[in-house]
């Protein structure tokens, strides 16, 4: 703690930073929406060297901006640079896949990207870092980057699966007209992909100042176990075909809203979802980076335990965890073939 009362800063660094998220990201996460209004923060924006122009102007737009909480900002393109002593690590860069490229040739280029970044975040990050990677394949890109960050503690990795909880929230609201805000504890299983499962069976939304659960208050069980999982399963695909790019604001807020969760903990007997490693909960494989709901606590995460699981569901989490289990399978064989 600083003197009289004033926090000490926290750096946060935020990877693929002259890119569209980062851009919306920026702004929310400097005006204290995430850590606070009260958290000094020093920010390290590492992007690749052709890049660093475009941070120079991004630069002299959060300047113009007069944030009172951003003490200073580090441009770079050196990992080093980038991620010594940060305490908050933002993975929004990563390979795009290009057309006519293979799901293989994707994830060779991300595990040389993630092998690296994971090599620097061992040797120069703060051991307690809370590290979030954003960068498709999601899932797989963090079981890289943890893989190869072996001192830090396996809690501190996650991966966004907040945006796809986002996405079942707002299809529930708008098919209820009421605000989202209304609809609690929907779950994202699995992987950041088509795969994943959204599961409202144990969700509940507010209607009418009565707390009923989803299932009840929709009675349409054939939409909400069709249209409502394969709409969430392909909102991003849906986005990139009507913008020509992919999501970005609603990227950039779910990547606040998990990481403002995980810092300031969750509402009571409310869960969120996040992608996390796997401790063999569900009888999802130890190690796999996984999407499970989660109650956090003093900046602490913990798997909502108990839940029923009937046979759809059992078999959407089976699918989702096959399509995981392979990715992961090419990661290791493209880093053992590097």
């Amino acid at each position: 703690m600083a003197a009289s009362g004033v926090k000490d800063p926290i750096r946060v660094v935020i990877t693929g930073a002259a890119g569209q998220i980062a851009y919306s990201l920026i702004h929310q996460i400097s005006s204290g929406d995430v850590f606070g209004k009260d958290q000094p923060i020093i920010l390290h924006l590492l992007d690749i060297t052709p890049m660093l122009g475009v941070l120079s102007g991004l630069v002299m737009e959060i300047n113009d901006c007069s944030f009172p909480l951003i003490k200073e900002v580090v441009t770079t393109d050196s990992e080093q640079t980038a991620f010594t002593d940060v305490d908050v690590a933002l993975f929004v860069g990563a390979m795009p896949r290009k057309e006519g490229m293979e799901r293989k040739d994707l994830l060779t280029a991300n595990v040389k990207i993630f092998k690296s970044q994971g090599l620097a975040l061992e040797k120069f990050a703060k051991k307690a870092v809370k590290v979030l990677v954003v960068g498709n394949p999601a899932n797989t890109n963090c079981f890289i980057l943890a893989h190869y960050a072996q001192s830090i503690p396996r809690e501190n990795f996650s991966c966004l699966t907040r945006l796809d909880h986002n996405r079942a929230k707002a299809q529930i609201a708008s098919r209820l007209k009421v605000s989202p805000d209304t609809v609690k504890n929907v779950i994202i299983w699995g992987n950041h992909s088509s795969t994943q499962f959204p599961d409202v069976r144990s969700a509940k939304v507010t209607v009418d100042g009565a707390e009923t659960a989803v299932f009840e208050a929709i009675k349409d069980d054939a939409w909400l176990k069709g249209d409502f999982v394969s709409t969430v399963q392909k909102r991003g695909a849906a986005v990139i075909a009507a913008r020509k790019l992919s999501s970005a604001m609603s990227a950039a807020k779910a990547i606040c809203d998990h990481m403002r969760d995980w810092w300031h903990g969750t509402k009571d007997n409310e869960w969120v979802s996040m992608g996390v490693i796997s401790d063999g909960s569900y009888g999802i494989e130890k190690g796999l980076v996984f999407s499970y709901p989660v109650q956090i606590k003093n900046g602490s995460y913990s798997v909502v335990q108990g839940l029923a699981m009937d046979d759809w569901a059992q078999d959407l989490i089976e699918k989702t965890q096959k399509e995981l289990v392979e990715e992961k399978n090419d990661a290791v064989k493209a880093t053992s073939s590097e």
